[in-house]
């Protein structure tokens, strides 16, 4: 058989190769069908005895295809254990004395520009027969860049699914909060709420059960987005479904922490802060579950104090351990600011936090004020202590005077 004729056939083994892998490509044939067709291409159609390719990942070369090696071979090898002098051509690989790569003696490394993108050892059936190294590297670089176009398709595709996931979240979020608060001779309110990202975890509502009687709640779920909205989302529903057959504050109470805790397993939790006002009895009475304690303004007393009582965090526990609901009579001209901790932990440029006292002398000297006021005076001073730094979380505050 002439060298011609030897010429003509390798090429044709070459080009039966070349329509194999690409076909498989263009048909957009699953990794592991690729990975099979590029393996059984080499073997067959190329001089090929046995091989291991590694491609790169995140944090380093994975072996992806493997045949006909004995020895013991990383399934990793890290960025920083790969030293290919490209001058020289030559291959080092820094690996523990466990594995060898001895059998195989023939490198072929794959690039994008400046960047590795993986590296194929191979050992040869015939070592009197030629073998293309540059159309076999040729081979494995369209291999490698369409497995990087199905990984980056793959990653643009989880993208638009978390997008579509925070869109999704931040209008469930939406529904959760009052349409409008009221602006009334007997009540006044105003809210600021900052969320930390497009989907937060703070909640505040405002509902009116009848003429007499008012129910006002804020809460913070522990985590972040979809989870975290749907839990919201869950935890309003099962409130409204129970305000409107109830108005036992520990009765609510305890059904919302079972709810909770039955949903989430105990893996996550809510603060919630629960008041009820009756207009015709002049009386507040509320639960504070592991929440900032809001603020009570008595304006007529000129005094201002802090309602504390009630249980821990729902979720937390199949039943809560202690439940105190607290009171107040005679109430008729008083302001709540009910806030979450965001407001309280934001800091200075010197890394000072603004914190609970810094809050409280605030509110002594604006009692008497209109909720609108008070949250245009308030948030002027809090931005200027903050100075331009970045809010670490969440920040609602509900202001409501009642007369």
């Amino acid at each position: 058989m002439t060298t011609e004729t030897l010429k003509y056939q390798r090429k044709e083994l070459e080009l039966k190769a070349l329509l194999e892998i690409t076909q498989a490509i263009n048909e957009n044939r699953d990794e592991s069908v690729l990975l099979n067709i590029f393996k059984f291409t080499c073997l067959v159609h190329l001089n090929i005895k046995a091989l291991v390719l590694y491609v790169a990942n995140q944090v380093g070369f994975e072996a992806r295809v493997k045949h006909g090696v004995k020895q013991n071979l990383p399934p990793m090898i890290p960025f920083g254990d790969v030293d290919d002098n490209r001058e020289i051509g030559k291959l080092n690989l820094v690996m523990p004395p466990e594995y060898s790569f001895t059998e195989l003696d023939i490198y072929v490394p794959v690039y994008h520009k400046d960047k590795m993108l993986a590296i194929l050892l191979l050992k040869t059936k015939d070592s009197d027969k030629d073998l293309d190294l540059d159309f076999t590297q040729a081979l494995t670089n369209i291999l490698v860049v369409a497995l990087e176009n199905k990984r980056f398709a793959r990653r643009q595709l989880e993208q638009e699914r978390l997008k579509k996931e925070v869109e999704i979240a931040s209008n469930v979020q939406r529904m959760l909060f009052p349409a409008a608060l009221p602006e009334t001779d007997r009540l006044r309110a105003k809210v600021t709420y900052f969320p930390h990202s497009t989907v937060g975890g703070d909640y505040y509502d405002l509902i009116k059960k009848s003429e007499n009687e008012v129910f006002f709640c804020i809460a913070d779920v522990s985590g972040k987005g979809m989870p975290a909205a749907l839990l919201m989302s869950n935890f309003q529903a099962a409130l409204r479904t129970l305000l409107r057959s109830s108005s036992d504050l520990r009765m609510i109470t305890d059904q919302l922490n079972f709810t909770i805790f039955e949903n989430t397993n105990g893996e996550r939790f809510i603060t919630f802060f629960l008041g009820h006002y009756n207009y015709k009895t002049q009386t507040l009475k509320y639960v504070n579950a592991g929440h900032n304690p809001p603020i009570l303004c008595r304006e007529n007393e000129g005094k201002s104090e802090l309602l504390d009582a009630g249980t821990t965090i729902l979720g937390a526990f199949p039943e809560l351990p202690f439940l105190e609901v607290g009171k107040r009579y005679g109430l008729e001209n008083f302001t709540v600011h009910l806030f979450t901790d965001g407001l309280t932990e934001v800091f200075d440029p010197q890394n000072v936090e603004y914190g609970d006292e810094r809050f409280l002398e605030f509110v002594h000297r604006n009692m008497c004020v209109e909720p609108e006021q008070f949250h245009e005076d308030f948030f002027k001073e809090w931005s200027e202590f903050a100075g331009g730094e970045p809010r670490r979380d969440d920040i609602t505050l509900l202001s409501m005077r009642f007369k």
